[in-house]
């Protein structure tokens, strides 16, 4: 790999704890819209910030609306040459279908193409790959959503801090650990820092005052079984957006959960997919309760959830899932709603496109009619979004607008009806 950033290990800063053608007709939507910021657009390319259930843009006023996607693996591609012109491909395509926000990682803990290769330490080819995302994103008119470690093992996640961990002699035992650990939280902190003070080498701008960025996420889809009181992971929350506060208020800040209820709410524990969601250690409304969070998030997988369950039994899902966060976030919380992730797979057959663009528009009726009524601000974020050449990429999840045209027209509606 390229050159290492490996500033002598420290304990992290204290705070206290409160090549690919783009299709045809996306080249014709964007003549307008995918050229480099005019002077004029850059005076309003300013940071998003939100006025209690609402976000708006800071300079002129107006109203913000998330009309996103998922595409994780940019950095990851920006970081070979020859896979790079993906990363503009799904940007560019995106844009011309109108959405405006993309969520994608800014965390690689070891293994292939690693942002941090171990704690402390970071490579700076890998680093200059997220500057040319951002940049990109910028280009396009796209803000991020960039979320900075994983609670699964994909691109190393809390199980890599747990193993750079018990390789440093610390005593661990599980990599729920990664929540309470002084160590780990340390690396985690230090990583953390490192992101948000990055200078991009394209733009020469700092991360945390680019407004390009619309948010960080302090991990994707957290879960700590071995605490189903919730304690464990509220504190980790209510200590780490505080320390992201720290360094960066202009910003938002969001948790990444999945949605699911937990003890502080008894009474909604029927909402939850099945049993065994209300005891993984996650809360919905206890975790967004704390200080520093700004955005309520919840993902929506109801074929995985319930896999067995009718087409007609999946949008009913979808309808009481969403309506139930909706009303929590805006009346309980008082912050936007952020479908962070939602689709529907096509992999094992047993769903067609046809359903999918179904449960798809469900989702956005479900925020379109709240948000039409003044209820509720914030939006939805396609899982996920691929450009022609990534197919391998493909979870079952991934809408390739060369083969769906009719789910481009669905997303491209939808951005007219929200006037993103």
């Amino acid at each position: 790999m390229g050159d290492m950033m490996c500033p002598a290990p420290a304990t992290a800063r204290s705070t206290t704890t409160p090549r690919i053608p783009l299709l045809p007709y996306v080249l014709l939507g964007l003549a307008s819209t995918v050229m480099s910021l005019e002077p004029d657009a850059e005076e309003e390319w300013a940071a998003v910030e939100r006025r209690g259930a609402h976000l708006v843009t800071r300079a002129a006023e107006r109203p913000f609306i998330i009309h996103g996607f998922n595409t994780y693996w940019l950095m990851s591609f920006a970081a070979d040459e020859a896979t790079r012109p993906r990363v503009t491909a799904a940007i560019a395509e995106a844009a011309g279908a109108g959405l405006n926000v993309c969520r994608t990682w800014a965390f690689a803990d070891g293994g292939y193409h690693a942002l941090q290769t171990a704690p402390f330490c970071y490579d700076e080819v890998v680093f200059q790959a997220l500057d040319f995302v951002v940049s990109e994103a910028r280009r396009y008119k796209m803000r991020l959503i960039l979320s900075l470690c994983n609670n699964w093992e994909d691109y190393g996640g809390k199980a890599q801090y747990v193993r750079w961990g018990k390789e440093a002699g610390v005593d661990l035992t599980s990599d729920d650990d990664f929540f309470s650990g002084p160590t780990l939280k340390g690396y985690y902190k230090a990583f953390v820092e490192a992101v948000l003070s990055r200078i991009n080498t394209i733009t020469n701008e700092a991360y945390k005052d680019d407004p390009t960025i619309l948010a960080w996420e302090l991990i994707n889809e957290p879960r700590c079984p071995s605490d189903p009181s919730g304690d464990t992971l509220q504190a980790w929350i209510e200590e780490m957006a505080s320390y992201v506060k720290s360094i960066d208020t202009m910003h938002l800040v969001e948790i990444g959960i999945e949605g699911y209820y937990g003890p502080s709410t008894p009474e909604l524990l029927l909402v939850n997919p099945d049993d065994y969601s209300g005891h993984v250690g996650t809360d919905f409304i206890r975790n967004h309760q704390a200080m520093g969070i700004d955005l309520a998030s919840v993902h929506i997988y109801s074929d995985t959830w319930l896999p067995d369950s009718t087409e007609e039994s999946h949008v009913q899902f979808v309808n009481t899932w969403m309506q139930q966060h909706i009303d929590d976030a805006a009346n309980l919380l008082g912050m936007p709603i952020v479908i962070g992730e939602f689709g529907l797979s096509l992999k094992d057959g047993k769903f067609e496109n046809e359903f999918r663009e179904t449960f798809m528009q469900t989702v956005y009726n479900n925020f379109l009619g709240s948000w039409e009524s003044g209820m509720i601000g914030g939006g939805c974020l396609l899982w996920q979004l691929f450009p022609e050449g990534a197919e391998h990429m493909d979870d079952g999840y991934a809408v390739i607008f060369a083969k769906s045209p009719s789910t481009f027209n669905l997303l491209a509606n939808h951005s007219r009806k929200l006037e993103c």
